[in-house]
């Protein structure tokens, strides 16, 4: 598995990274994608909870943990969104489940909830579809995007607060993510998108709050002067 980088400027960048990001907004994405990783020492859980998202690479972490003998079934979480209804038309959760089965992981450990249009429905959904396979459940372990750990955490503390949580996810490094994706823009503005969340949604009852280092909000709001907003909150909602 590829170590994590944790500062500076990444010493393999795409040409993508070097055409549409400079050295600052490298560093200060990297500051970013650092926070929102949270390091859980990982052991074995009741069940996983698996993020439906963009990116299969959620649903190979996912598989690889389960080989890994760390939790018995899982639940992979997620409908049609606007940012994913065209790559998986059937469903995040459904392609994450053919995706898995593709690497080996046993039709009968998996469980599918395929209405959830956000986090905090992934969590409320995937509790209840437990409950109807008749899991019971008291630690689970959260995959999702790396950089999304955080805020997965703080939304199930909010909607589940019973339960011990482990938060999991692909072990690389900023610059190795970058490069799977192919747009460094889109992985920015996603993660400056992730960290508004974290600051905002505890406002609105969504999440626990998070406390958030200066040197951290100062590279957020960095980057949102610099144009990478595309997935900031409408200020009308």
């Amino acid at each position: 598995m590829a170590a994590r980088i944790r500062a500076g400027w990444d010493p393999h960048p795409t040409r993508l990274t070097l055409d549409r990001v400079d050295r600052r907004q490298w560093r200060d994405a990297q500051l970013l994608w650092d926070y929102q990783q949270l390091g859980h020492a990982l052991r074995p859980c009741s069940a996983a909870i698996v993020l439906g998202s963009h990116d299969l690479g959620v649903a190979t972490a996912a598989a690889g943990l389960y080989r890994a003998g760390l939790f018995p079934v899982l639940v992979f979480s997620g409908g049609n969104s606007p940012g994913t209804a065209a790559r998986f038309p059937r469903g995040e959760a459904v392609h994450y489940r053919e995706h898995a089965l593709g690497l080996g992981v046993p039709s009968e450990v998996i469980v599918l909830e395929t209405k959830a249009g956000n986090t905090g429905q992934n969590i409320t959904f995937s509790r209840e579809a437990l409950r109807t396979a008749g899991v019971q459940v008291e630690t689970a372990m959260l995959v999702s995007l790396p950089y999304m750990e955080r805020r997965a955490y703080a939304t199930c503390r909010k909607v589940w607060p019973e339960i011990d949580i482990v938060c999991a996810s692909a072990r690389m490094s900023f610059g190795d993510y970058v490069q799977g994706i192919g747009d460094a823009k889109l992985v920015i503005d996603t993660m400056v998108g992730d960290l508004q969340r974290v600051i905002e949604y505890p406002k609105r009852g969504f999440a626990i709050e998070q406390d958030v280092p200066d040197h951290v909000h100062v590279a957020y709001e960095r980057l949102v002067r610099s144009g990478f907003d595309s997935r900031l909150l409408d200020p009308s909602q």
